[in-house]
């Protein structure tokens, strides 16, 4: 029985692969999380604060994961801006802590990132090969905690993914939500990516874990096609039959503290070439999360 250590298990994707992995009588799942208690599904969380090495290094040496799926982060991107130390703390300094330990213990470490590692500039989808050119704290910072993993454990996947939604407070409800009272809604359409199912990104991560061959890298792991934030809201009023106008703007009339990509459509080509493992494209996997996710 392999120990799957997962941090941030309170999270979006984190609850996805709780679900992925619970019924996998070939893995035991360790639930870590900086809360104590899964008040939800009565389950026991154990406290990790992956930026504080003591921390981790007491809870990797008392269990001994062979895998360690790193989802906690710090990922209120416009927060990043002003809270600079502590995005570095967590998505950098926290990721460096774990791949020590990992190494230590000799754990395949999984080190979950984003899109927002590249600048946005590209006219065609990035492939894991370019050079990632960051432009917000956020970016940089989960940049950092690449290097930290890749330099330091050679058994480690970085999974860069993008536009990710799951069960919690997410885009998809944030946009029903607003429906619902009423709101006039307004969505940036100038900018452009893969929205993706936390459930699909987790099936990714649990397929890989299952696979005879390890092939460590850099892997992009988004649903297939792409769209803007306008067409996703589109696309979401009309899974849920709600006939909601959504008028579309420009990034300069919805000014953010932090500058996103304008362009951040990732190419699964690893995924794909060392796995022969597709995602499905961004619309099924919506309508797939209407489905089995309870929406508030």
């Amino acid at each position: 029985m392999k120990k799957v250590l997962l941090t941030g298990s309170n999270g979006q994707l984190g609850r996805a692969l709780r679900k992925e992995l619970a019924n996998d009588k070939k893995i035991e799942l360790i639930l870590t999380d900086i809360l104590h208690e899964d008040h939800e599904n009565n389950n026991t969380i154990i406290n990790l604060d992956i930026s504080n090495r003591d921390n981790v290094d007491s809870i990797i040496k008392e269990y001994k994961p062979e895998i360690i799926i790193n989802c906690a982060a710090m990922t209120a991107v416009d927060l990043c801006e002003t809270q600079t130390q502590l995005a570095f703390n967590i998505n950098a300094l926290g990721v460096k802590y774990l791949a020590e330990a990992a190494k230590l213990y000799k754990s395949m470490l999984f080190q979950i990132s984003t899109d927002y590692v590249f600048d946005g500039e590209n006219d065609i989808p990035y492939i894991e090969s370019d050079k990632p050119t960051p432009r917000s704290v956020y970016g940089e910072t989960k940049l950092q905690g690449e290097k930290y993993a890749s330099e330091i454990n050679d058994r480690t996947y970085i999974m860069r993914t993008a536009w990710l939604y799951g069960e919690g407070k997410n885009f998809v409800e944030t946009m029903l939500m607003l429906s619902d009272k009423g709101s006039d809604i307004r969505v940036v359409e100038d900018q452009f990516g893969s929205p993706t199912s936390a459930i699909e990104l987790a099936r990714a991560i649990v397929y890989i874990i299952g696979s005879k061959e390890s092939h460590y890298g850099v892997y992009h792991a988004t649903a297939e096609g792409e769209t803007s934030w306008y067409g996703f809201a589109k696309e979401i009023f009309k899974i849920s039959n709600k006939e909601t106008k959504v008028k579309p703007i420009t990034t300069s009339e919805y000014p953010t503290p932090a500058r996103r990509p304008r362009y951040s459509v990732l190419e699964n080509k690893a995924l794909l070439e060392n796995y022969n493992y597709k995602m499905k494209d961004w619309k099924e996997g919506l309508r797939e999360y209407f489905k089995d996710v309870k929406l508030h």
